[in-house]
């Protein structure tokens, strides 16, 4: 039904639709399943969401020793109140990170679009949950529409961190989330295409190289830092801010300039921080590898 993001908008204002009803029907006509099973579906990924924060803000730590706390610490700070950033955007932060470090630590979360970009979404849903007081139905719905948007990147570009680097992850699901954040407060489906495209043109470039080859350090701060600019884009998106650059060429920026990253910030390990010697320290600690034996 739609190819790109300019069709997509122009189908859900000629159809007089949400985003999110295009996403379902979409589903529907492919799957030949019935609009309520598709909608079943997408509610269990919400509930499997939904239980990945609560773990992560219970608090966990990750196998390795690398990740886990995080989300409690924020929450804690956001609770004494000092907090210099506004309280929606560290709630997100702090969700955001909790189903990370859930990831991290071998619990169950909702790829969305991948596992290791898979704290944007949620984590940004259910902040805003908390100002826009969303039905369930409503927030299933957000899940259609950040859907949506990540099925366009998926199918014109990529959303694998080894292909376009992180851009192509938690820069993919900064932009899904922003432009379903944009619907769900009343948005229009050229204002979340907006948002989508502030979000993932101010991520473009990010780098994927996991410390141990292990999808904890940077990534899952990069979700938290991805929510924020999820936000913020939301924000500028409603208040009438548009992007110079329409939403698919972005993407097609990023398709490009994955394609000319180097293998070694394409999760391989090789570069970036994870070639850091703190980097390289860590990683021998994890594997009980010589460092030495590393580098020959």
């Amino acid at each position: 039904m739609f190819r790109n993001v300019a069709e997509l908008v122009e189908l859900a204002e000629s159809k007089g639709k949400k985003i999110a009803d295009i996403m379902i029907d979409q589903e529907v006509e492919v799957t030949g399943r019935s609009r309520e099973e598709v909608f079943e579906q997408m509610d269990k990924n919400l509930t499997v969401m939904e239980q990945a924060v609560e773990r992560g803000l219970a608090g966990v730590s990750s196998h390795s020793g690398l990740t886990g706390g995080d989300a409690v610490l924020m929450q804690k700070y956001i609770e004494k109140g000092s907090f210099l950033s506004g309280k929606p955007i560290l709630d997100a932060v702090s969700k955001a990170v909790a189903t990370n470090e859930v990831n991290a630590a071998m619990g169950t979360i909702c790829a969305t679009p991948t596992a290791g970009s898979a704290g944007v979404v949620p984590g940004t849903l259910f902040a805003v949950k908390e100002t826009l007081n969303p039905t369930r139905k409503e927030m299933v719905e957000f899940l259609f529409t950040s859907g949506a948007f990540g099925f366009v990147v998926a199918n014109n570009a990529s959303i694998s961190g080894a292909a376009g680097g992180c851009q192509a992850e938690v820069g993919s699901a900064s932009g899904m989330a922003a432009a379903a954040i944009v619907e769900l407060a009343g948005g229009t489906p050229s204002q979340a295409a907006e948002a989508m495209a502030i979000t993932l043109k101010n991520m473009l470039g990010l780098v994927c190289d996991p410390v141990a080859g292990l999808v904890e350090v940077p990534c899952v701060k990069r979700n938290a830092m991805g929510a924020a600019n999820a936000m913020v884009a939301a924000d500028m998106a409603l208040a009438g801010i548009t992007s110079r650059i329409p939403c698919d060429e972005v993407i097609d920026a990023m398709f490009k300039i994955g394609q000319a990253m180097p293998t070694a910030l394409k999760e391989t390990a090789q570069g970036g921080l994870a070639a850091t010697p703190t980097g390289r320290e860590l990683e021998a600690k994890i594997f009980g590898i010589s460092l030495g034996k590393s580098e020959e």
